[in-house]
């Protein structure tokens, strides 16, 4: 069976709607992913670290009893597994105040070995952050030089504005490994000012020869490559919460890469009808989830997929 390494953040959610608490659950971008990755019984193994507290020790468990692999997460003593407070609003869209401690020296656990055509997902700040930046590259760069196909969400925010100077020659390093870019309108109106696919696309291109898909929340999703210019639908649907929905996104293109048997030779001569089924797994793993307040697919949902 062919492998999924997702690399990111963990932290531990606790949703607020209207002054209230909604739901208390293991959060992070490529946590999300990777769980519901695990309910579609995929070979999922993520990489990160928690604290050795009782934050930590919910979130291992959970991530067990939904069949992802964590041999490659670390645990530290000095501080605490990350809290993210997220606030929704009439919209469900979410604000978030983050609380961490982490210590002087992370990801020290060893890395796996990636082999020829397994995944690797990574993105968000923690691909960008100076404490971990080092690790993430290497582990990057070796799964590029094996063969992996390689799929990079950015997941950068207006709130880290005044911060994004700094972060654009990582981000755009982060394009040149990329096979795959799943990003939305927000992480190119926030990073460069951008509003369109086709700018994004022609700003990718400088920087390597990954295929953008660019998603527009519940408008369209737009896919750009060296072959195609393609749009596709986005039915409405009642929301819930729009947590996890780009992170499902990521796990639908990455379940229907495996099931139509896709390679990294073959992602830039994919046909349009290949692009359409692939497109159209991302949004519907984002929609279930934008149904409740949970961050990944629901199980009665994997079900339906095995």
């Amino acid at each position: 069976m062919r492998k999924i390494f997702a690399i990111g953040e963990t932290v531990y959610d606790i949703i607020f709607k209207d002054g209230r608490i909604q739901a208390g659950k293991a959060g992070g971008s490529m946590l999300n992913t990777s769980v519901s990755l695990g309910r579609t019984k995929q070979s999922v193994h993520f990489i990160s670290e928690v604290g050795n507290d009782y934050p930590g020790n919910l979130i291992l468990i959970f991530l067990r009893d939904n069949s992802v692999f964590t041999e490659y997460i670390s645990r530290f003593d000095e501080g605490q597994t990350p809290i993210a407070i997220a606030f929704l609003d009439s919209d469900q869209n979410a604000k978030y105040s983050f609380y961490k401690n982490y210590p002087e020296r992370r990801l020290q656990q060893t890395f796996p070995a990636v082999t020829k055509d397994d995944i690797v997902l990574f993105g968000s700040f923690f691909s960008i952050s100076p404490e971990v930046r080092k690790q993430v590259v290497a582990f990057i760069t070796d799964a590029q030089s094996k063969g992996a196909i390689v799929i990079y969400d950015p997941n950068i925010r207006k709130p880290h504005r005044k911060e994004i100077p700094t972060m654009i020659p990582m981000i755009c390093e982060n394009f040149a490994f990329a096979d795959i870019i799943r990003a939305s309108h927000e992480d190119f109106e926030a990073m460069f000012d951008i509003n369109t696919p086709h700018e994004a696309f022609d700003l990718i291109g400088k920087h390597g020869n990954a295929s953008l898909i660019y998603t527009r929340g519940d408008k369209s999703v737009s896919l750009r490559n060296k072959n195609h210019s393609l749009e596709f639908p986005v039915a409405k649907i009642e929301v819930v919460s729009t947590i996890g929905a780009g992170d499902n996104f990521n796990a639908g293109i990455i379940t229907a890469l495996i099931h139509h048997g896709l390679f990294r030779s073959d992602i830039n001569m994919l046909s349009p009808e290949t692009w359409r089924s692939v497109v159209s797994n991302g949004i519907s793993f984002s929609q279930e989830v934008c149904k409740s307040y949970d961050n990944y697919i629901s199980e009665a949902f994997a079900e339906k997929l095995l």
